[in-house]
């Protein structure tokens, strides 16, 4: 007896099973294609690294560490040194911040004379070269698309009574905002706890100063690291200064590694930061707990850690 087959039926099963192979395949594909290119992980908050953090998996070139920096989800880059860089290297770091859509983060201005006494003394010398740079600063931040830079402004002068170099700093300030308001650029100055010369160190003093200056150019730098060591306390003080912060910066304390590496609740902190609503940068200068690629990897899973707030 002869098995005679329903023709619709063989077409339907071999339609069937030619889906599921196509679905197979597809998968397959698609399985090849991530194993080739990371998916690209976001973060709540804004973070930069800066170069170097990556260079074990990235290389030396700075165009690579920033391809390398997109394709972990990170969506700005800081740069103390950029104003020393070649116009060639601005350049390449501008074109290649664009192509990926990234955030120029900020950049050091450095007259020279930050770890002096200079801007506290009300001397002439000492704000003229500080406009200069400031001027410098303006051109530098058209070719790589950025809006902070960061200010110091240097040693304490013993032999002035403390109002009398806080306003001299607020004249220097002032001076520096004339440059940066026309350009909608902003300076933003980091109480820092490097050593007990600097005149700078709480974030008391940078609000009061932001206020006597009063220009959308002038605000502060907000450095967790070295506000946990000057001052501590860091979620209530930084909202009594929230107004006038308008860049952050990140390291755990003690050590300055990545978070997760010392006593700061940085999930806990980074959650409040979200709850503010804060849209800017928050540089992570710091540097790598471990060595290697090993250490890198360590310091992107600790920052999907701390980034994993509710």
């Amino acid at each position: 007896m002869k098995n005679h087959r329903n023709p619709r039926r063989t077409f339907l099963k071999n339609a069937a099973l030619g889906s599921a192979l196509a679905t197979f395949t597809s998968g397959v594909s698609l399985a090849n294609t991530r194993t080739e290119k990371p998916i690209r992980q976001h973060f709540n908050l804004n973070y930069a690294p800066h170069f170097g953090m990556f260079k074990n998996h990235a290389g030396n070139d700075l165009v690579d560490q920033i391809n390398f920096m997109a394709e972990q989800g990170f969506p700005a880059l800081e740069d103390n040194g950029l104003m020393k860089r070649s116009p060639e290297d601005q350049k390449r770091i501008g074109a290649a911040l664009e192509k990926h859509g990234m955030t120029m983060g900020v950049f050091v201005i450095d007259p020279g004379f930050n770890w002096e006494v200079a801007l506290t003394t009300g001397k002439e010398t000492y704000k003229e070269a500080f406009v200069k740079e400031c001027e410098k600063a303006v051109e530098v931040a058209k070719i790589v698309n950025a809006k902070w830079m960061t200010v110091v402004p240097g040693y304490f002068e013993r032999n002035l009574p403390m109002d009398q170099q806080t306003a001299n700093i607020i004249d220097a300030y002032r001076m520096g905002a004339e440059v940066f308001e026309p350009h909608g650029l902003t300076m933003v100055m980091e109480p820092l706890s490097d050593n007990p010369h600097l005149y700078l160190r709480h974030s008391n003093q940078a609000y009061m100063i932001c206020k006597a200056v009063d220009s959308p150019a002038v605000k502060i730098l907000y450095d967790i690291y070295h506000m946990q060591r000057n001052e501590g306390n860091l979620i209530p003080n930084m909202e009594l200064c929230w107004e006038e912060i308008a860049y952050i910066q990140i390291g755990d304390n003690p050590g300055r590694k990545e978070p997760g590496t010392g006593e700061i609740n940085y999930q806990n902190v980074f959650k409040w930061i979200d709850h503010k609503g804060f849209k800017g940068i928050c540089g992570m200068e710091h540097g790598n707990a471990s060595p290697g690629k090993e250490g890198e990897q360590a310091l992107i899973d600790a920052y999907h850690k701390a980034d994993a707030f509710k």
